[in-house]
């Protein structure tokens, strides 16, 4: 039978005071490994037993980086079937990215003390470049899979993922703002995310771009390649009101655009002194919780003339920006929490920077897509197996609605 208790003095007298407790580790988890082998061959080492199905085979080298270090361990083979220990199992995708990018900016020289800390901290000193690039590879691979999957109604099977309803009337975008290496230079890119919701009322992350802020070629370029991938049946888009996306979304897509509703609040409030911010955002509020379009409209411009005095820009932008604002009241009431601002991607987009912040500077966009993109596929993973995102039923009203010409943005040609 394997020994079950370990020799503590011994292994302090056989270690220095700083790799004692790494051995103890590596000692721990291959007596933990020992017992487990045993069960699956249903007998002890060297012991005569009717219930034995198979017998050892040697065993096979396996490193284990942890934050105490590098454990060696010895994993048992079995002559037939196999054994694996389940704290073996191969990190998640987005854990993989993370190791990836960091290996990536330590080996090519251009790591900050903060990276450099994260990498020892993780016990990841002396990765080959060539390690480096068969983990990349492998993520690169199953992102872009991801990343570029067609957005037609598929059956369940054919193309590798759950089935897709035909259209997507609803698609939510925003730009998470990262700062990478390029020609020696720190700059500031954005990173897009693109979500939707099909007819079948469920939610998914359906793309990812990276590039200037402000530019409508890129912003153009992103959402025609979403249409390239079978992106069909938008009718309202919701995002912020960056200048160059909001031209894009006008050019590609013949829908109503929503200007997302919590960042012109917080515009507005900027043109009102402090003290006052309870008072107007609550009058501006009125607006939203009318029952329809049309009232709340009148609702919006009675507020906007009642400040007009006192807070002239205030009213001024709320003149502007009133069809932007309330687009999202002439869809499905069932509908509306969930329209009239990018907050449903909100905690996505923590999960985005909460692991950007990590590596602090990329040093490439590749590294960028990598990271994001495995965050991106393993939330999409957890969307499939929620409950509908969105009322089904609701969902036929859009297209028996009668449609607002002031509302609509027409497209030119896509």
């Amino acid at each position: 039978m394997t020994k079950t208790t370990m020799n503590l003095t011994e292994l302090l007298e056989k270690h220095d005071e700083g790799d004692f407790l790494r051995a103890v580790a590596e000692a721990v988890l291959q007596l933990i490994m020992e017992t487990d082998v045993e069960g699956v061959i249903g007998a002890g080492r060297h012991e005569r037993a009717e219930g034995r199905t198979t017998y050892r085979n040697g065993y096979r080298d396996r490193a284990l980086d942890t934050r105490l270090g590098t454990l060696n361990l010895r994993v048992p083979k079995l002559r037939q079937s196999s054994y694996f220990p389940g704290f073996l199992e191969p990190r998640r995708t987005s854990e993989k990215a993370l190791v990836a990018v960091i290996q990536e900016a330590w080996i090519g020289g251009v790591s900050t003390r903060r990276v450099d800390e994260l990498v020892q901290a993780m016990g990841l000193g002396g990765i080959s470049k060539s390690t480096v690039s068969k983990l990349c590879k492998d993520i690169d691979e199953r992102v872009g899979e991801f990343l570029n999957r067609p957005l037609t109604r598929c059956p369940a099977g054919e193309c590798g993922h759950s089935p897709r309803g035909g259209d997507w009337p609803y698609v939510w975008l925003d730009a998470t703002y990262l700062k990478v290496r390029q020609g020696g230079r720190i700059v500031s890119v954005a990173a897009i995310i693109a979500v939707a919701v099909n007819t079948d009322g469920r939610r998914e992350i359906i793309g990812l771009g990276t590039g200037p802020s402000e530019a409508e070629t890129f912003w153009t370029e992103f959402l025609r390649g979403l249409k390239a991938r079978g992106l069909a049946g938008v009718k309202l888009v919701v995002s912020d009101a960056h200048t160059g996306l909001k031209a894009a979304i006008a050019r590609v897509f013949e829908a109503t655009w929503q200007r997302c509703r919590v960042q012109c609040m917080r515009t507005a409030l900027a043109h009102v002194p402090r003290g006052q911010h309870t008072v107007v955002a609550a009058a501006i509020r009125q607006a939203f919780s009318q029952p329809d379009r049309e009232q709340a409209g009148t609702t919006w411009r009675h507020v906007a003339d009642q400040i007009r005095a006192r807070w002239p820009k205030l009213a001024t932008l709320m003149d502007e920006s009133e069809h932007d604002v309330l687009a999202y009241m002439a869809f499905p009431a069932q509908h509306r929490t969930k329209l009239h601002s990018t907050n449903p991607i909100e905690r996505l987009n923590k999960e985005v920077k909460r692991r950007a912040d990590v590596v602090g500077i990329f040093p490439n966009e590749a590294s960028i897509m990598r990271l994001i993109g495995a965050v991106l596929f393993e939330q999409n993973d957890e969307w499939a197996t929620q409950h509908r995102y969105m009322q089904v039923e609701a969902f036929s009203k859009i297209h028996t609605a009668e449609p607002d010409p002031i509302l609509s943005i027409t497209t030119e040609a896509a």
